[in-house]
């Protein structure tokens, strides 16, 4: 794990939840500039209005993220908005920081409020316990998650170790438009606040904006990057060399933690990825992969290993993208063998047997080839089971007994 320097993090359990941790900080020891890209929901937590108004008037100056697990601070009106200010003023005092500096983050059930003696006893203890490792943070922010969700990368810039380290959360409520998720980026490099947002807005556009579980988009969904310039690179600026470099490892980093999401859906057995080639632009080929791969049609199909093909098909038909179906071919994959059940539109033969040890896979393909055109696009998902329903229909339950 390549981390970042000038980086610290702490995770502890403050009583929120029973046993598991349930409150991170991560700080750095200088100035960040910050991006943030947050839900599309029209209900936001208290704190996502208080990052996006954090953010607004300072970009430059961010020294911390304190997150808490289990209580989303959803739905909770001025009192949550008054907590939230709270943890982050706390935060500021037990680190000597100005409240201006910290930005905030919750998941968890919605409706509650936050029980702010724990939180601020929790948060003046983890404020003595940062170290240089991130897997208290990592651990302290999940949810129904069953693993971290944790990736890193170290390249060169003109000469220069940069490092990028990326944590985040997610099992359910997943859907395009950032999910029920968390990210957190942080990296040592020295790059302009244009640049820094610009590469994350693109990457999570082909990232966590194209990950679906079961079609629910939450109210406290958010990705945030840090970047304290520690690794003392010529600053990076939009459309140099060095972006160009700088956005390669920080997608790569969004893809492989999008997918993790994914991987550990509630409930799921199987990782789907579709791919749509040959689409006349990047829109299209986008909003087809998305279609097909939040289809819980298709989802429930391949969680009984049915090669019902059709509900393929269909997703990609209602996608509202106007395409040529005569002129679209359809291939299944496990990675090692592939079926093609639709050439330019008309039905293909292909052995059962075959089909069933496809869709045994762990980890299943399907690529759309709309013949129409030079461009691509990936989504990731998956299937959808019973357990994935026992889950969610006594949610609350559940979480309460972290």
């Amino acid at each position: 794990m390549e981390l970042a320097k000038g980086f610290l993090f702490s995770g502890l359990n403050c009583g929120i939840k029973r046993y598991r941790k349930d409150l991170g900080i991560a700080y750095s020891t200088f100035d960040c500039v910050a991006a943030g890209l947050f839900t599309t929901n029209t209900v936001k937590a208290a704190p996502i209005l208080y990052n996006m108004k954090l953010l607004g008037e300072n970009c430059t100056k961010i020294r911390a993220v304190v997150v808490n697990s289990k209580i989303a601070n959803s739905c909770t009106g001025q009192q949550g908005l008054n907590n939230a200010y709270r943890m982050a003023q706390k935060a500021a005092q037990a680190l000597q920081i100005d409240r201006r500096s910290v930005l905030l983050a919750s998941t968890g059930i919605i409706g509650l409020q936050l029980p702010m003696d724990k939180i601020e006893a929790g948060i003046e203890e983890a404020s003595n316990l940062l170290s240089e490792d991130p897997t208290p943070f990592a651990e302290a922010i999940t949810t129904t998650d069953t693993f971290i969700k944790m990736s890193s990368r170290s390249f060169e810039i003109d000469g220069t170790r940069v490092s990028i380290l990326g944590i985040a959360k997610g099992s359910g409520m997943i859907h395009p438009n950032i999910a029920t998720m968390l990210a957190f980026i942080f990296t040592d490099a020295n790059i302009s606040p244009e640049a820094l947002k610009k590469a994350l807005k693109d990457s999570v556009e082909k990232s966590y904006n194209m990950i679906d579980v079961d079609g629910d988009t939450s109210t406290n969904d958010m990705v945030l990057a840090l970047a304290n310039g520690c690794a003392g690179n010529e600053r990076i600026e939009e459309g140099s060399a060095g972006f160009l470099k700088f956005f390669e490892n920080l997608h790569e980093i969004n893809v492989e933690l999008a997918k993790m999401i994914v991987k550990d859906g509630e409930g799921a057995t199987k990782l789907i990825e579709v791919r749509v080639v040959h689409a006349p632009d990047e829109l299209s080929a986008r909003r087809i992969a998305r279609s097909i791969v939040s289809s819980n049609l298709v989802k429930t199909a391949i969680h009984a290993q049915d090669p019902n093909w059709g509900r393929i098909v269909a997703a990609a038909g209602y996608s509202g993208v106007d395409f040529d179906p005569d002129k679209l071919d359809l291939h299944i994959t496990d990675g090692k063998n592939v079926i093609t059940v639709l050439k330019r539109g008309y039905p293909c033969e292909f052995s059962e047997e075959e089909a069933n040890r496809i869709f045994l896979a762990s980890e299943i393909v399907l690529t759309v080839d709309l013949n129409d055109g030079v461009h691509s696009a990936t989504a990731w998902g998956c299937d959808l089971s019973e357990e994935y329903i026992k889950k969610n229909g006594r949610y609350k339950v559940w979480v309460r007994t972290l």
